[in-house]
């Protein structure tokens, strides 16, 4: 069964449609919408065919997809004060999360058919990079770079975001926290300056408890540790960007030296070894597992093509094709 895969393209504000075949190892490209200026995350409603992207205006655009031909039309729209580094449609499909890392902020709103209603819910720390909630939608994680933290909320049937006690987790001064994955009873932190993936225990309130943690970027590419304000790229510094885990291993990209990295796991989802660090896409901002956990996209902010990976048994990945997208691609999501 083939799969259709999201590619948002900040640089000319389209969204790529592709389709994953994983018995053929192909990933071909189907169609290409044009959304927005700098549109660079995206949130899918499987159930109503449904795509949320944020893009640069800044807004939250609504598209209805054509799941055989990949076609986006837009059917609605909601500006917000901020552009939107991140958007997370919450389990139901009925509250819509977001963090903005220019305006400081992380907000709800309440969704209904495609139209984004009146924000919610809203929090205030230094540069919010990621917001997510857990599986039963009743807990919220913020993720603010700036602040070195993460902040965690109930969530009730309004999109109502409420502080748990305590209210914040605290990371290392200076690691840069970036995306966060809730997976069950543990979750995944990569921070962005350190270029380490951080592991929490869930706790059965909701609230995160941090563990260890391990590097992910290529140690014979001799990066250094970067701060606020430094061009990594120029500098030689550290750059994360994503993190995703599949069965017993976790994924992590670093955009430097354009690699990604697999870290085995324990039964009780520890970090283990980083066992490969492989070249990939040119500064790979993004990536994403398919449904069937062992296919992955990468797609790199400064790379025409989106890349086609299988895991092999310890978790390596495996080229298997290339295909194009748009310029300065920064998201991939699954429908």
């Amino acid at each position: 069964m083939t799969t259709l895969v999201l590619v948002a393209n900040a640089g000319d504000g389209t969204i790529t449609s592709l389709r994953l075949d994983p018995e053929k190892g192909s990933l071909t490209t189907l169609s290409t919408s044009l959304v927005g200026e700098g549109c660079g995350t995206l949130a899918v409603d499987h159930v109503q065919g449904l795509v949320y992207a944020a893009t640069k205006e800044p807004a939250i655009v609504t598209l209805r997809l054509d799941a055989e031909s990949g076609e986006l039309t837009p059917v609605a729209r909601r500006e917000v004060e901020a552009p939107l580094a991140y958007v997370f449609l919450a389990p139901g499909g009925a509250t819509l999360l977001g963090a903005s890392y220019d305006g400081g902020f992380a907000a709800s709103w309440h969704v209904d058919q495609g139209e984004v209603g009146a924000e919610v819910s809203r929090t205030e720390y230094a540069n919010c990079h990621c917001v997510v909630t857990d599986a039963s939608g009743e807990h919220a994680y913020v993720v603010a770079l700036g602040d070195d933290l993460v902040a965690q909320f109930g969530v009730d049937e309004s999109g109502t975001l409420t502080p748990l006690d305590p209210p914040t987790v605290a990371l290392p001064d200076g690691c840069g926290p970036r995306h966060l994955e809730i997976d069950g009873d543990v979750a995944y932190l990569v921070t962005e300056y350190s270029a380490e993936v951080f592991r929490f225990v869930v706790g059965e309130h909701g609230t995160l408890v941090r563990d260890e943690s391990v590097r992910i970027d290529d140690p014979e590419a001799g990066l250094g540790h970067s701060v606020m304000g430094a061009d990594p790229a120029e500098e030689h510094l550290r750059w994360g960007a994503d993190v995703h885990r599949t069965g017993g291993v976790l994924l992590a990209s670093e955009r430097t030296a354009s690699t990604l990295a697999t870290v085995t796991l324990g039964e009780d989802g520890r970090l283990g070894e980083v066992v490969s660090t492989i070249d990939t896409e040119t500064q790979p901002r993004a990536f994403g597992i398919a449904p069937d956990g062992r296919h992955v996209v990468v797609v790199g902010e400064k790379s025409p093509h989106a890349a086609l990976y299988r895991l092999t048994a310890d978790g390596t990945p495996e080229l298997l094709d290339r295909t194009d997208v748009g310029e300065t691609a920064r998201w991939v999501s699954f429908v």
